[in-house]
């Protein structure tokens, strides 16, 4: 057995492992939780579609962004807006999807196109997040509306309608809905990006975050996988900011902060870069300690969150999710060398006979 085949086993397993889980979560949440714990499981899901793009933009593409925040914003306006001006949800939907990714097109083509280097896209990227923040903050007066939607500056956009069923935007979801909504869509973009990875794009991807070099001179365009996986990550970041302005039916400009791009940038190092489960699974562990650091007052919040965050970050540099599969590749690895010994050990006793 070749060393990859049990990574290619664990990767499999894992793949099946998360989706079984999630759909458990899904259908068995509503039933084990009370509202509020819906309400704060809703939000959990929508920051871990967050969490899982810049885990596939940074981890998989290689693009460090450090302004990932400008995309969830756009999106959490977007779908405000539209939602405000249309009452239907069905088309605000897909706006806050289409909106953030023309955006990333449009500034991803001058980044990459423009052979800017990997930390000048960081510095740009956060640059632009600052700017929008400024700009949406700016935007308070009767003034600033686009139809009926007033932007509402630093107050942010209150009472947004919540999703409704396609055409029907006078049966809105309720708080069970929008959990269904708001995991459904968290499992289906999970499994989407599992997909794109194993398919020729994701390779390719993959390949140049590798070796850029060596993917030009074999005739890939790396601007352009790079350009075309920046857009999907905003994409994401697009819906996560659309189920994160339903989960509080508010948006402010305080998803542009920079609180946003660097908690964004801590669930996948805690998680675990280069790995899709390891985002999520930062977002909620770190949402989880957020919640229970600021519901005590022996220990200032932000002073032990900060040091709970370091000191794991020392700990277990790779992030949980490489970690456990190392383990359990090791554990692979073991059983067949275990076997072959069981086996040359009873042929040297037959022939001994």
């Amino acid at each position: 057995m070749t060393s990859a085949a049990p990574a290619r086993r664990l990767s499999a397993a894992g793949f099946l492992a998360t989706l079984a889980l999630g759909l458990a979560i899904l259908f068995g949440a509503p039933h084990a939780l009370d509202t509020f714990g819906l309400v704060q499981c809703t939000g959990f899901a929508a920051l871990a579609m967050f969490g899982l793009s810049q885990g596939f933009v940074w981890g998989f593409a290689g693009v460090m962004c450090f302004g990932q925040a400008a995309f969830l914003g756009l999106g959490g306006y977007a779908y405000a807006v539209a939602v405000l001006n249309m009452g239907d949800s069905s088309v605000p939907v897909l706006l806050s999807i289409l909106v953030p990714m023309l955006f990333a097109g449009l500034l991803g083509y001058f980044m990459f196109y423009g052979r800017i280097s990997d930390a000048y896209i960081g510095v740009i990227t956060l640059t632009v997040s600052v700017i929008l923040f400024q700009l949406v903050n700016a935007t308070s007066g009767s003034q600033y509306r686009i139809g009926v939607a007033e932007l509402g500056g630093f107050n942010g956009i209150p009472a947004i309608p919540a999703l409704n069923a396609p055409g029907h935007p006078d049966e809105p979801l309720d708080i069970e809905g929008i959990w269904y909504a708001a995991m459904g869509a968290l499992i289906l973009v999970y499994a989407l990006l599992r997909g794109i990875l194993a398919s020729r794009l994701g390779r390719v991807v993959v390949a140049i975050r590798e070796n850029e070099t060596r993917a030009q001179l074999i005739g890939y365009d790396p601007r352009l996988y790079k350009l075309i996986a920046f857009m999907i990550a905003a994409g994401v970041a697009g819906l996560a900011g659309c189920l994160y302005a339903n989960w509080g039916g508010f948006i402010s400009p305080t998803v542009f902060a920079l609180p946003m791009s660097a908690q964004v940038i801590i669930y996948v190092l805690v998680g675990g870069l280069g790995t899709l489960i390891g985002p999520m699974l930062g977002a909620v562990l770190i949402q989880a300690l957020i919640i229970a650091a600021g519901s005590q007052s022996a220990v200032d919040s932000n002073l032990g969150l900060g040091l709970v965050l370091v000191g794991f970050v020392l700990l277990v540099p790779q992030g949980l999710v490489p970690v456990a599969r190392s383990l359990g590749l090791r554990l692979l690895e073991r059983r067949p060398r275990r076997v072959a010994g069981t086996a040359q050990d009873g042929f040297a006793t037959g022939s001994a006979r």
